[in-house]
């Protein structure tokens, strides 16, 4: 079964913007350490999304996988950078993080056809 991260991080996100709704300071805050932990800094954000893509693989969670894998493609990282991220999250994860790896280069895939569908 093939999961389609676009369509995944389509259904998070109508859920968020129901929790930020809800739960508004919660989710404030979140938003808040979102870009203060992603920003540029000793580390660029392209490298930080790396991290945060191996990090989603190494936790198995999908939603991780979609929303960073997207920020990848927008941010230009090339497919080689991605699969060394990956390969470090597998060697620190071992098989479960393999098995997400597999899907995380998927969606990856999968952003970086609908973002040259734009183009």
């Amino acid at each position: 079964m093939e999961k389609n991260y676009p369509d995944i991080c389509k259904g998070i996100s109508a859920n968020l913007r129901k929790l930020r709704g809800d739960i508004a300071d919660t989710m404030q805050g979140f938003s808040a350490l979102a870009r203060a932990a992603s920003g540029d800094g000793a580390l660029n954000q392209k490298t930080k999304e790396l991290i945060a893509l191996a990090l989603g693989v190494a936790a198995h969670c999908d939603g991780c996988i979609g929303f960073h894998a997207e920020a990848l493609v927008k941010l230009g990282a090339t497919r080689q950078e991605v699969e060394e991220a990956l390969g470090m999250a597998v060697y620190m994860g071992g098989g479960p993080s393999l098995m997400y790896a597999a899907d995380a280069i998927d969606a990856y895939e999968q952003f970086e056809e609908q973002h040259r569908a734009q183009a």
